[in-house]
């Protein structure tokens, strides 16, 4: 296994979450690792060919270990066509108020998985993430050959216990809290609508299930956040909201600006946008298709990305996926290596005022 410790990534425990959708760019990455974070990219929703060029840049821009996130194929039977096509037809008035075309849903599925893993064998990076399940540990065993530390996203204590039995050298425990996709290893309608897990619950029934050290995700926006999730037993803290409004973000500028604005008054797990639940601010959109929208990933992110490009191009927010965590209310749109400073800061107070225990 890799000799690399989750806490020698980097000199902050703070990670920068892989945002896929374009907001983790190779900007973002180097910058967080230049200020002593953790970098990621996203892998998801790229070619093969599109993430090497990627990893290019970063490595252009910083030294420092950096991550790389990819989607773990989905399992099990293909969605309900009857399902998509009746969400097909939901849709049509979108297509036409958009003036676009519906996408297409047999569009691979898998992510171009097993070319990425190809590519990160090859050449490999620092740290590689796992987001929808867990790799086979055969493919754990060659990135730990190879050096790579893996992190595998997990949404439950079952799923981080899996993880430590494939071999992976630590766990990404996402709290319900989190913005956009929920991790899950397996995606079961039945469970829509339940309240789900809080984050530092879930750190603590994690932290009691397996000896792998924890990432820990869902809501963290500041220093004194990182500190409670280090106290209750995580060795560092993934930021995504956090880090969207960065002038180095990807992310469309409407995502940004609507994350504190106040049209937007809260979050929401929705299918709407891409068939498996993702938490966004509640927008249009998500109000009059999220309750229709099936159990159908990636089919139903095929069939919708041309409405969301049409939508980002007419300016209209109510028609786009803007992905955040219930802390977006709190977000600051500082460049990315002065919000790590401050974050940084914000971690040495809240940790220098927690009371010490006596000795005696």
């Amino acid at each position: 296994m890799s000799t690399t410790a989750l806490n020698d990534l980097s000199p902050f425990p703070i990670v920068q979450a892989p945002m896929a959708g374009g907001a983790s760019c190779p900007e973002l990455a180097g910058a967080v690792c230049e200020a002593g974070a953790l970098g990621f990219l996203a892998g998801g929703y790229k070619t093969a060919g599109g993430l090497y060029q990627e990893i290019k840049q970063v490595r252009g821009l910083t030294a420092r270990p950096f991550g790389v996130n990819l989607f773990m194929p989905p399992t099990g039977r293909p969605a309900d066509p009857a399902a998509v096509e009746v969400y097909r037809h939901q849709l049509a008035g979108e297509a036409d108020w958009y003036a676009t075309r519906l996408g297409e849903t047999d569009d691979s599925r898998d992510d171009a998985y097993d070319a990425k893993l190809a590519i990160l064998l090859e050449d490999p990076v620092p740290v590689v993430s796992f987001t929808f399940g867990c790799p086979a540990p055969d493919v754990l065993a060659a990135f730990a050959r190879a050096g790579t530390y893996t992190i595998v996203t997990v949404t439950s204590p079952e799923e981080a216990l899996a993880a430590e039995r494939a071999g992976a050298d630590a766990v990404c425990v996402q709290g319900v809290e989190a913005g956009g996709h929920q991790g899950t290893h397996r995606d079961d309608p039945d469970e829509d609508g339940t309240p789900g897990t809080g984050l530092l619950t879930l750190v603590a029934r994690v932290r009691e299930s397996v000896r792998l050290p924890l990432v820990a995700a869902g809501g963290i926006m500041r220093g004194a956040q990182i500190a409670a999730v280090l106290a209750a037993g995580a060795g560092a803290a993934q930021l995504g909201t956090a880090f969207l409004p960065c002038p180095e973000s990807g992310a469309h500028p409407l995502h940004k600006r609507a994350l504190t604005d106040p049209l937007f008054t809260r979050t929401a797990l929705t299918r709407a946008f891409s068939g498996r639940p993702a938490r966004g601010l509640v927008n249009r959109f998500t109000r009059e298709h999220g309750p229709y929208a099936p159990a159908a990933y990636p089919e139903v992110h095929h069939l919708t990305a041309p409405l969301r490009r049409a939508a980002a191009t007419a300016g209209d927010a109510q028609g786009m996926a803007l992905w955040a965590g219930q802390g977006h209310r709190l977000a600051r749109a500082l460049p990315a290596g002065e919000l790590v400073g401050v974050l940084a800061a914000e971690l040495d107070t809240a940790l220098s005022e927690l009371p010490h225990r006596s000795t005696s």
